[in-house]
């Protein structure tokens, strides 16, 4: 009889322990839990909303999206497989929509699978005040680094990257960190850039017509289209970047990664460029792009070999 009731009572302790291991081991998964989720960027209102001015003969341009918000949608890997970088990614779509699904959504299992923190900024569409991209995409990067330790980030490892207008943002923010649209004490300073067959030039030749007329309202002016050409604002302070094309792309051309390329090489700056033979425009995150594992190995090879900022 005392044996059974040594053996009852032994039965009861593992009861009460498998429970409560399982509980440990839930409260352990959950908190290696890949987090996402979405905010406002600006939550108390962007410092510059948007407003349309009068053109030179004294009319307002109609106003479109003037509703539109920006916000960041956060994906983080799995702390167990944070590598501390983390990327904000501007969509493209020529500033006046957004390719957010292919050009931002669909990078989150490669930038996750891989440790590194998605941001995908979802920014306001100019309609002509050139600013307002330039400040949420600048006020992104800060966010990220305001929120470092919170988010398992190295402060100084937070990129920038874009597709096609977006690639023109994120080379705008890459090349522009010295004259924020806003001044903070965080710095907007990205610290790597992905390009995904940028619009960079403003040159005639060069350039994505349907994109300078969004951003900045109508024809450019010699000045607008220097300060357009990110090619032309190049120094030895910014930071590295790696540049994707297809050859055959026929919406933005070429010549515009070898423009940044060589302004890039002639500053010093650590640069890549890779040109595929095709693929045209706006493959993103398309799993049909021919080219697409070679430009995932690129991609995650370069990013695995980026150098901390001294």
């Amino acid at each position: 009889m005392k044996a059974m009731r040594m053996l009852a009572a032994m039965l009861l302790c593992v009861a009460v322990a498998l429970p409560s291991a399982a509980k440990k081991k839930q409260a352990a998964d959950a908190a290696d839990a890949p987090r996402q989720w979405t905010q406002l960027l600006w939550p108390d209102g962007a410092p510059h909303p948007k407003t349309i001015a009068p053109d030179k003969d004294g009319k307002i341009r109609e106003a479109k999206n003037l509703g539109d918000t920006a916000k960041v949608h956060v994906f983080l890997p799995a702390p167990s497989k944070a590598n501390g970088q983390a990327v904000v990614l501007a969509p493209g779509g020529g500033y006046v929509w957004l390719a957010i699904d292919n050009e931002g959504f669909g990078w989150k299992d490669f930038f996750n699978d891989r440790g590194t923190a998605l941001i995908v900024l979802q920014y306001r569409l100019p309609d002509g005040v050139w600013q307002v991209p330039l400040e949420d995409i600048q006020e992104a990067v800060r966010l990220v680094r305001r929120n470092a330790q919170a988010w398992n980030i190295n402060p100084d490892a937070i990129g920038v990257g874009g597709s096609s207008a977006g690639g023109h943002l994120a080379s705008t923010a890459i090349t522009a960190f010295e004259h924020p649209v806003n001044e903070d004490p965080v710095s907007c300073r990205p610290d790597f850039g992905i390009l995904f067959y940028p619009v960079i030039s403003g040159l005639p030749d060069y350039s994505h017509g349907g994109s300078r007329t969004a951003l900045f309202a109508g024809p450019l002016t010699c000045e607008q289209e220097k300060q357009f050409s990110n090619e032309r604002h190049v120094t030895a302070q910014t930071p590295p970047t790696i540049i994707f094309f297809s050859s055959d792309d026929d919406t933005v051309n070429p010549a515009n990664g070898l423009l940044f390329y060589q302004a890039l090489y002639d500053a010093g700056v650590p640069a890549s460029l890779h040109i595929y033979p095709e693929g045209r425009h706006g493959w993103g995150s398309n799993p049909n792009f021919k080219f697409r594992q070679t430009m995932l190995h690129d991609l995650s090879s370069w990013m695995d070999n980026l150098q901390p900022k001294p």
